[in-house]
């Protein structure tokens, strides 16, 4: 399920709130939870990751996880989503990075100039955002939505 086939309001959801938990699985089955940033970018969901983390080694072996994705300045609100994830650490990953966190940063205060990012609480420009990326080896997740939940008003007394 693509993000273009969510419910309106479900996908307007995705796109205007980054915070998420990310739950994959263990070998032996237990889940394991992270704090991650999300983003549609041109109507996929990503995330990013480095090679090292829990997460990565556990999607490469079981690409199955659940997103949890919340507005922190509502806490009633969320959207769930079970997915496939595929992971992205090809040459384009630094372009994706760039391509994700302007999304994300999107509604932030400004840096000082046009062309940059923060990156570490320090605003980076383009190519050095690029080239940090790459240093890094970030990677994207994207994720294929295989089903949703979702409580999007508060609920009633």
């Amino acid at each position: 399920m693509e993000i273009k086939e969510l419910d309106k309001d479900v996908r307007e959801y995705l796109e205007r709130n980054h915070a998420a938990a990310m739950v994959t699985l263990h070998p032996d089955g237990r889940p394991h939870a992270v704090r991650v940033g999300v983003a549609v970018v041109d109507g996929r969901l990503w995330s990013s990751g480095i090679p090292s983390r829990v997460r990565t080694g556990h999607l490469r072996r079981d690409p199955r996880a659940t997103l949890f994705v919340f507005d922190p300045a509502n806490p009633w609100t969320w959207v769930t989503l079970e997915a496939d994830v595929t992971i992205l650490d090809g040459p384009d990953a630094p372009e994706q990075n760039l391509q994700l966190f302007q999304v994300m940063q999107q509604g932030m205060p400004r840096p000082p100039a046009a062309g940059t990012l923060y990156w570490n609480g320090k605003p980076e420009t383009f190519d050095d955002f690029r080239r940090i990326m790459a240093s890094e080896q970030r990677l994207i997740y994207e994720f294929e939505i295989v089903k949703v939940y979702s409580q999007l008003s508060m609920p009633s007394a």
